[in-house]
């Protein structure tokens, strides 16, 4: 189970298959051989647990996250060494996370290399949505876990192969406590946050704003319909992260679209610059 949460792991499937549970070297071309135990340590704790004192509950946690840094610094060397973007796209469910990524991609698609990782307790739903825009998509089944985690997103890079100098969107489970804690190997976090959601959702949930580098406020062509604040919204997000950038748009009406492209396509170049 998640220390942070208290969630159970059950059996994580990339694609519909399990991942086998055995030790295996995966060598990136910076020539470092990262060993990956496929058994995750997610199943021996709980928030509660009894019998476990509060000085070993801390002690898992602190492996699992140790742990977990290791995986996200591989997974960080190989999109650095391959100039790969890589983004984690977290929000609440229902902020419109894969309705954003389907009209990034078709926005997007004669110009950038884009590639998605799907995370979702369960079915494929979400990648088959952004397989109907002609990119390919991984699922990441995480059974009953709350998060991706830097593991999970080193098998499914070996699924997906993503092309040099490309762009990996990870779609995360959606949550708003576990994955602000989970460093996945990516550039940046992106918090997805609709206005059919309460404006002081940053203030409660201020570990993922705060971890983020990026607030898209989305959903706004239904602002004339609702009773949202948005100067108080973007408030509450720059007190608790002052160097949070906001974007205000729209998947559906496209309202907004272009300085979220403008973000991507400068964000990439840095990576690239970062590269050489």
């Amino acid at each position: 189970m998640c220390t942070t949460c208290g969630c159970g792991q059950g059996e994580t499937k990339i694609n519909g298959g399990p991942v086998h549970t055995h030790e295996h070297g995966h060598t990136h071309e910076h020539g470092h051989e990262h060993s990956h135990d496929h058994h995750h340590d997610h199943g021996h704790s709980h928030a509660h647990a009894p019998g476990l004192s509060q000085s070993r509950m801390v002690q898992i946690e602190t492996d699992i996250m140790a742990k977990n840094d290791e995986y996200a610094h591989a997974n960080r060397h190989y999109f650095n060494d391959r100039g790969i973007l890589a983004l984690n796209l977290v929000s609440s469910p229902g902020s419109g996370k894969t309705t954003l990524l389907t009209a990034t991609i078709d926005g997007l698609k004669s110009e950038l290399d884009m590639t998605v990782i799907e995370g979702d307790q369960q079915t494929a739903n979400d990648a088959d949505r952004i397989r109907e825009t002609g990119a390919r998509a991984v699922q990441v089944n995480t059974g009953k876990g709350c998060h991706l985690d830097g593991h999970m997103i080193g098998h499914a890079l070996e699924t997906l192969s993503p092309e040099p100098a490309s762009v990996v969107f990870i779609e995360n489970v959606g949550n708003l406590v576990c994955p602000a804690g989970f460093d996945l190997g990516e550039a940046h976090k992106v918090a997805i946050l609709s206005v059919t959601e309460g404006e002081d959702k940053p203030i409660k949930y201020p570990d993922m704003f705060y971890a983020s580098d990026l607030m898209l406020l989305n959903k706004i062509d239904l602002l004339p319909y609702l009773n949202f604040d948005v100067e108080k919204c973007i408030e509450y997000a720059r007190r608790v992260n002052p160097k949070i950038k906001v974007l205000q748009v729209s998947a559906t009406s496209g309202e907004g679209m272009e300085s979220w492209y403008q973000w991507l396509r400068a964000t990439r170049q840095i990576s690239l610059i970062n590269q050489v």
